[in-house]
């Protein structure tokens, strides 16, 4: 319980004086007489109107009290409740071309990519999630949207191979950014995780960043991949087979979208790495988001005025009658 007007409790003081007047008019009523004894008055029985002399009283400054709570605004604190102002939008671009389907990650690259961005997505409550994949070609596979159960399900479906095989850096990001364009959220975000160089699509890497820039659309790009070598299944006459490929991502690109957007380019080498990745960008963004906190607060003091008011009218009406004074 919190108050809204605390400063009028000091009016609590002035019941005191009323207090001891009252004392001091009882004293002052009583009238005297004398006998030679009061034997005989000893024995006669006290009604309960002298035990309950006192309760018009009692109950006047019971109901003052009363009205000087109302007066200072109770206000039930166990029904405040916290709404957050709008979070940001996010847009995860997925590579989804043959080569993530190396296994220098557990179990290979696309499904620790796609284990760790669920991870994250069930991390952001607050926040509109959206997936694009790019291989050769790029398509949205689920627009921004707060049903992060939906999000997550289609995640888990995404396979390589649903598409045309290549990498199209530029149409993935452009891809995105036409999600985010129309966004009115205080942040709109790109996590774009790809694993090669780009060699498809119409739309330049570059030309897309800056476009991302225009929309202040921010990127994060993940490069996935170890360095030097990595295994990858290859279907041979003899079935598949595993062979050491060479892992080529172009980072400086990949830098240079990052650096234009005002993101962070990151290289993701292990499953660790790749979580570690995701957690620094879910900790730099709800620093960059200024959270206003807006507390609902339920009024009681209509309860209380109620109350003091009819204790009020309960000793008026004792008073003129069952307590009625006979001058």
């Amino acid at each position: 319980m919190s108050y809204k007007n605390p400063e009028f409790f000091y009016l609590l003081l002035l019941l005191l004086p009323i207090i001891a007047w009252y004392i001091w008019q009882q004293k002052k009523l009583g009238a005297s007489l004398q006998f030679s004894s009061n034997m005989g008055f000893a024995r006669i029985p006290k009604n309960w109107k002298y035990y309950f002399r006192h309760s018009v009283f009692v109950l006047q400054m019971l109901s003052l009290s009363i009205l000087i709570v109302a007066l200072a605004r109770p206000q039930s604190s166990n029904s405040w409740s916290n709404v957050t102002t709008k979070g940001i939008d996010i847009v995860i671009a997925l590579d989804i071309s043959g080569s993530m389907m190396a296994m220098d990650f557990s179990p290979n690259r696309i499904e620790a990519a796609k284990d760790v961005a669920i991870q994250f997505i069930s991390g952001r409550p607050n926040d509109r999630i959206g997936l694009v994949i790019f291989s050769g070609e790029s398509f949205t596979q689920c627009p921004l949207t707060t049903d992060h159960a939906t999000v997550i399900n289609l995640f888990k479906g995404v396979e390589s191979g649903m598409i045309e095989d290549g990498t199209a850096i530029g149409n993935g990001l452009a891809t995105a950014v036409s999600r985010l364009k129309d966004s009115d959220a205080i942040s709109k975000v790109v996590i774009l995780l790809t694993d090669g160089e780009n060699n498809r699509g119409e739309i330049a890497p570059v030309t897309a960043g800056e476009l991302a820039k225009t929309f202040g659309i921010r990127v994060y790009t993940i490069g996935i991949g170890t360095m030097g070598m990595a295994p990858f299944p290859v279907q041979t006459p003899f079935g598949v087979q595993v062979r050491d490929v060479e892992v080529k991502i172009d980072e400086v690109l990949l830098q240079k979208i990052a650096s234009t957007t005002g993101g962070k380019y990151f290289r993701a080498t292990n499953n660790n790495k790749l979580a570690e990745i995701y957690q620094e960008i879910d900790k730099l963004e709800k620093s960059k988001i200024d959270v206003k906190e807006y507390s609902k607060k339920e009024e009681e003091y209509l309860k209380y005025a109620s109350a003091g008011t009819l204790l009020l009218l309960l000793g008026m009406f004792l008073k003129t009658t069952i307590f009625r004074n006979i001058p």
